[in-house]
């Protein structure tokens, strides 16, 4: 049976924030409005309208298991006298980025960069080049927030406004492993033997602009169970390359990569860092480092970037082990905007 897709948080704020604008433009609310999120979906959600003139969207992430759905993405949009850019604000329920290394500086609310850009498209959309600021709030986010990890990457107050390409796909362990293995065996049937492995939509676009060539296969976090069935359809050599937050776990034998399975980013860094010889106090930081992003201007400062060539190598050996050495590896480590840090290479067509 085919699972029904949903749409994000973030493909929810932008519909409720046109809706606010729709309104204020024509003097009533609109019940429903219609935009196209960045998959080429048309999204047609109905809006809830409130007395202060805020407009709401219930989430429905379709059959996907999402802690979000069913819950109510409200978007108040204010407009100033003047043109200029668009401020948010973390409303209620919505947390507040107080990390450094994350996708923007400490105080920022936490809507994440597609979001931010598929809210402005919205509102741009009626108000022209006019200034305002955009209020996105989740009544009950802030309580459902402690069952994420958002704690543990330091946003505070309440959930994450999400989403690269505005769809929530259905992510069942089961229903994920029948997608993935549809895609790689249709690869094979294509007669590619060689493949790259990548985790997601970021690393995909990354790795695609460094090496056109071989098609590109997203494993999510079941990066042991794609080496399986790699194995066991005949390819013969991958490419695995992608953000270090991934890579660092495979590093230390995790082979299933999802927060919720495994961390131990830190104490890898670490790991191959006292191996380096690097001092107590790098080490004492890195430690309070929440993301892999924060520990990389620390590590560039002490001089010892070349960690990242150890880390690869490390989760060469890895993947080299689980498929008991019968097939050949290549592996990259790439920062967020797509420089390569560090890589374990012996391929000669993908050596950089």
């Amino acid at each position: 049976m085919q699972l029904r897709e949903g749409f994000t948080t973030g493909s929810c704020a932008a519909a409720a924030a046109l809706a606010c604008c729709l309104w204020q433009r024509d003097g009533v609310p609109p019940e429903q409005v219609t935009m196209t999120v960045p998959a080429g979906r048309v999204y047609a959600p109905t809006i809830i309208p409130h007395p202060d003139g805020s407009c709401g969207i219930i989430k429905d992430s379709g059959d996907d298991p999402d802690i979000t759905d069913g819950l109510e993405i409200i978007a108040r949009v204010t407009l100033l006298d003047r043109d200029g850019p668009i401020q948010y604000i973390a409303g209620e329920g919505v947390g507040t980025f107080t990390e450094p290394g994350l996708k923007f500086p400490p105080g920022e609310p936490a809507i994440n960069p597609v979001p931010r850009e598929m809210i402005e498209a919205a509102v741009r959309e009626i108000i022209g080049a006019r200034a305002a600021e955009v209020t996105i709030s989740i009544p009950g986010g802030r309580e459902i927030a402690e069952k994420t990890f958002n704690p543990r990457l330091g946003i505070v107050g309440g959930l994450s406004i999400l989403g690269t390409s505005g769809i929530v796909r259905p992510m069942s362990d089961e229903a994920l492993r029948d997608a993935l293995l549809e895609e790689l065996r249709m690869r094979r049937a294509q007669g590619h033997e060689s493949l790259i492995y990548t985790f997601g939509n970021q690393g995909e676009t990354a790795m695609h602009a460094l090496w056109p060539e071989p098609p590109i296969v997203q494993v999510s976090n079941e990066i042991g169970w794609m080496l399986d069935q790699a194995l066991e359809l005949g390819i013969r050599h991958i490419l695995l390359g992608g953000h270090p937050g991934k890579l660092i776990k495979i590093s230390a034998g995790i082979m299933q990569t999802h927060s919720h399975t495994a961390d131990g980013r830190r104490e890898s860094m670490i790991t191959q860092l006292a191996l380096m010889g690097a001092p107590h106090d790098l080490a004492e930081a890195i430690y309070a480092c929440r993301t892999t992003d924060a520990m990389m201007p620390l590590i560039h400062e002490y001089g010892f970037d070349s960690v990242w060539d150890r880390l690869a190598e490390a989760a060469r050996t890895y993947c080299r082990l689980r498929v008991r050495k019968k097939l050949d590896m290549d592996v990259v480590i790439l920062s967020s905007q797509g420089d390569i840090l560090g890589k374990a290479m012996t391929s000669k067509q993908y050596v950089r």
